[in-house]
């Protein structure tokens, strides 16, 4: 895996004085094939790298989910997999948003320096509006705001995220920068350390893997509902005889094996050549899936099994964090004229 760092000072080989980085994850229940490719295996190599931190944002789910039990529920899914994926206590911080109540304090201190017309701008609010047009709530509009309250609250000074995403933390620099004019140097702006992350597409071939779409691939599941998943995917649809050569490049199916072995380009012109069908590259895509995710899927059924370990973990990783945001707090009420 590459990763792409934007220009930071060097980081040092004491744990303590390496570069911090922040990233938050939607409690969206067990994750997907997307969400690893995407997200959590650059999460678990950058915890070698960086101090991370690494935030379960169920104050932000509240913008779109609204049944406790399932928020609940949900929030504890995606923690055990975060951990049989490969996140290590001992290496990161791993917490759950509410757990550290002074994100939505410093969220609202935060929303009297930023400009109404900066949160309407943003294309998240846009195009949640038109995915959830029943239920636009004041959340869905100052997200933003508590998205950079949650970076800033330990002083991280990098993000990761995909460069599609740069603009998403742009606003967070300009909250920060605002922050700091008015009240004076406080908060550094947040950097971007880019990662590459492919933009997984869903079984359907066209739209982003997501939950939301029913279009996703789940890796935690068993071997056989894996199998159907994938074997229902979109490929080549230019390809209609089993001897008419193949485009890997526009089929999903190939793309997919860019990241589950180093002989795609072997499949990709058996493909080409058609030597061999679509359905003898989805059958050898499902088979090395199942073989990748078969140790995370035990340790994601046991951590399921003990959620008191995995609260436990939660628990200690909040804990951890409390005196870098008590700190912070203290600071910014001092300075914004509090106590």
């Amino acid at each position: 895996m590459t990763v792409e760092t934007a220009p930071v000072p060097a980081p040092m080989e004491a744990p303590a004085q390496r570069p911090r980085i922040f990233s938050g994850i939607q409690p969206s229940g067990t994750v997907h094939l997307g969400n690893d490719l995407g997200a959590i295996r650059n999460y678990v190599t950058l915890q070698w790298e960086y101090e991370a931190i690494y935030c379960i944002v169920d104050y932000h789910a509240l913008t779109s989910t609204h049944e406790s039990d399932v928020l609940r529920e949900r929030t504890t899914e995606m923690a055990a997999s975060l951990l049989a994926l490969g996140l290590d206590p001992e290496r990161c911080t791993l917490f759950v948003q509410s757990h550290r109540p002074e994100h939505t304090e410093l969220a609202w201190l935060l929303c009297t320096v930023t400009p109404v017309s900066w949160l309407e701008r943003t294309p998240t609010y846009k195009e949640k509006r038109q995915n959830q047009p029943d239920d636009i709530n004041h959340g869905l509009l100052t997200y933003p705001v508590l998205q950079a309250a949650d970076i800033v609250m330990y002083k991280a000074s990098l993000v990761p995220v995909g460069k599609d995403q740069a603009a998403h933390l742009e606003l967070s620099r300009e909250i920060v920068r605002a922050f700091n004019a008015r009240y004076g140097p406080t908060f550094p702006e947040p950097q971007a350390v880019f990662t590459e992350a492919p933009v997984v597409l869903g079984t359907d071939g066209v739209k982003k893997m997501s939950k939301s779409l029913g279009n996703t691939i789940d890796i935690f599941v068993e071997p056989a509902a894996i199998r159907k998943q994938v074997m229902s995917m979109v490929t080549d649809t230019k390809r209609i005889l089993r001897t008419d050569p193949g485009r890997p490049e526009v089929c999903n199916v190939c793309q997919l094996h860019r990241s589950f072995g180093d002989d795609y380009e072997e499949i990709w012109d058996g493909e080409r050549t058609a030597r061999t069908g679509c359905v003898d590259t989805k059958k050898l895509l499902a088979d090395r899936i199942i073989a990748h995710y078969a140790p995370a899927r035990e340790r994601y059924l046991e951590l399921m099994a003990h959620p008191a370990e995995v609260a436990g973990i939660l628990e200690a990783g909040a804990d951890r964090l409390q005196p870098m945001a008590a700190a912070t707090m203290d600071d910014v009420r001092r300075k914004m004229g509090l106590r």
